[in-house]
């Protein structure tokens, strides 16, 4: 489960699982990252591509070999060690058979999902895949966001709606039967692109926390000074991604400088 009271940065994944592998063996170890197995991962790779990443950065926070090796091309096989994961997390097994690690927190990762139907289905592959959260999108059916967010309680798997595109996101979270844990206020990449006077929508984090006591995300900014905007905002997650699409000798220092952005 997410702290409130503390800050968090998600780093997405959207490239290769070599890639992947690269990015994560060179964060530094903080409970404040979150990992996010990113929506081209995961349609490239689907759950394997999920629990692949679980197993890495499980054994980078732990220190524990994982299960299998890391290079192996197989990824198939990964879809066990993330049935094991998700069984840890969820205490499935007695404590004495959890392997004891070097870290006082579980690594977290986010399955980025989009999901706009099937939400008991979808919620299934994360869990699976050993997802400590799974991400649906705003403009789904009511009934799939319901069905999406009371599937991920009874999976232990955090809920985060997106609500990129979404005019106004009250609007949605009124209409629930029930809040997820996280609500994401998204510009999206094509939209930066393409249309440079999008803005991200800070605004709404004091709109929606004046309503209900939720984790805010903001997701589309990857500059230091929009990190600092999110964090001045009072947003409990800053997602990014372009500084970690591809491994570089720069790749701790680049988390680091975002955590101190966001404390």
């Amino acid at each position: 489960m997410l702290d409130p009271k503390k800050k968090y940065l998600q780093i997405a994944l959207n490239s290769t699982l070599d890639e992947a592998q690269e990015i994560i063996s060179k964060l530094p170890v903080s409970d404040r990252i979150l990992i996010e197995a990113g929506t081209p991962l995961i349609k490239r790779y689907g759950a394997e591509g999920i629990a692949a990443i679980k197993n890495w950065y499980w054994q980078k926070v732990t220190g524990v070999t994982p299960m299998i090796s890391s290079r192996s091309s197989s990824y198939k096989y990964f879809g066990l060690t993330g049935l094991l994961l998700s069984a840890l997390q969820k205490q499935k097994v007695k404590s004495k058979e959890i392997p004891k690690t070097n870290a006082d927190f579980e690594p977290y990762v986010v399955a980025d999902l989009k999901c706009m139907d099937r939400g008991e289905t979808e919620v299934e592959i994360a869990a699976n895949g050993g997802a400590n959260a799974a991400v649906a999108l705003g403009h789904a059916p009511l009934e799939t966001l319901d069905a999406f967010i009371q599937n991920c309680k009874k999976s232990g798997v955090d809920s985060m709606i997106d609500m990129m595109n979404v005019d106004f996101p009250l609007t949605i979270l009124r209409n629930l039967e029930e809040l997820p844990q996280v609500v994401i206020l998204h510009r999206g990449v094509d939209e930066e692109h393409f249309n440079k006077e999008k803005e991200i929508p800070f605004y709404e984090i004091s709109r929606i926390k004046s309503e209900y006591e939720i984790l805010i995300a903001i997701a589309g900014g990857d500059t230091f000074h929009e990190v600092q905007q999110a964090a001045f905002n009072d947003a409990d997650i800053v997602v990014v991604w372009k500084s970690f699409y591809k491994s570089t000798a720069d790749t701790a220092k680049i988390a680091d400088d975002f955590l101190k952005e966001i404390r």
